[in-house]
């Protein structure tokens, strides 16, 4: 694996990306930036053409097409029937589920990156398309003339009503959780891209893959920087990593961040002290 810091040229591209407005954020291409840390050699170029030509195949079959259902049945047609894109069911946490040049290879994803290259090819032909974050279930949302439409792009692009796919949602997290209007509405293409990394975060802690971890979090902070909870998980990966400078700094941080607000205070201040001892006794 590539070294992951600060000075990759793909890390530099990120943090330019999601300096932007969101409405200017190239979301194909942050997630390709995501996925250039693990492959450095990839052509994030050839993976865009590759979107633009789903697109240009799409195009001529929607003229004429009177309502967003059919048109979004003619999408769905494209991508899950002629190209064969699906839920990769039986190896959800597979990392690759969540880097769009192997969802782009392999025909395989997990919700997030599915309505990712959903929603790219959909504005391509200027379907009015946005995310929507349920919990523990990620879709689509097209706002058209008729109303919103709900897209389940994992469960090749079912529309589902708002209780079908609440049901959907509970069904994956296994938890009734319960879902409000505001559930439903349209996520920035920012707060996309910080659930991808929080996904793979999650796979690698699981893993104790610590160093793909750390590279997650540095990137998720590039994003919020005053994040509470990535400062402290930043500082928890250096501590796993036996990095106790850099894991005080970032847990001092993060204490400072929540002044005596968080239920993990005490755990935090626990874990500081252990550090400053170690650190003693290396000194």
């Amino acid at each position: 694996m590539a070294a992951m810091d600060d000075r990759s040229p793909a890390r530099a591209f990120f943090a330019a990306l999601v300096s932007l407005p969101d409405d200017e954020i190239g979301l194909a291409h942050g997630a390709l930036l995501i996925a250039q840390e693990e492959y450095p050699r990839l052509d994030a170029e050839a993976y865009l053409r590759r979107l633009d030509h789903l697109a240009e195949r799409l195009r001529p079959i929607l003229e004429g097409l009177q309502t967003d259902v059919q048109r979004l049945t003619a999408l769905n047609r494209l991508l899950f029937e002629e190209e064969g894109f699906r839920g990769n069911q039986a190896d959800y946490y597979d990392p690759r589920n969540s880097f769009l040049n192997d969802v782009l290879d392999r025909k395989l994803g997990i919700p997030i990156t599915l309505s990712v290259v959903y929603m790219e090819v959909g504005w391509r032909v200027g379907l009015p398309l946005s995310g929507v974050g349920l919990p523990g279930h990620f879709m689509v949302r097209c706002d058209g003339r008729g109303g919103p439409i709900l897209v389940d792009p994992f469960h090749r692009g079912a529309i589902l009503t708002a209780r079908e796919a609440t049901e959907r949602a509970r069904e994956v997290s296994g938890q009734q959780v319960p879902l409000l209007p505001e559930s439903f509405q349209p996520v920035s293409r920012r707060a996309i891209l910080t659930r991808m990394l929080n996904n793979l975060k999650a796979i690698y802690v699981q893993r104790a893959d610590y160093p793909r971890a750390l590279s997650a979090v540095e990137r998720l902070v590039l994003i919020a920087p005053e994040a509470a909870t990535e400062v402290r998980d930043r500082g928890l990966l250096h501590y796993a990593l036996n990095q106790y400078s850099q894991a005080e700094t970032y847990l001092e941080r993060y204490l400072w961040l929540t002044r005596e607000g968080s239920d993990d205070v005490e755990a935090i201040q626990a874990t500081l002290e252990r550090i400053r001892e170690t650190r003693t006794r290396l000194n």
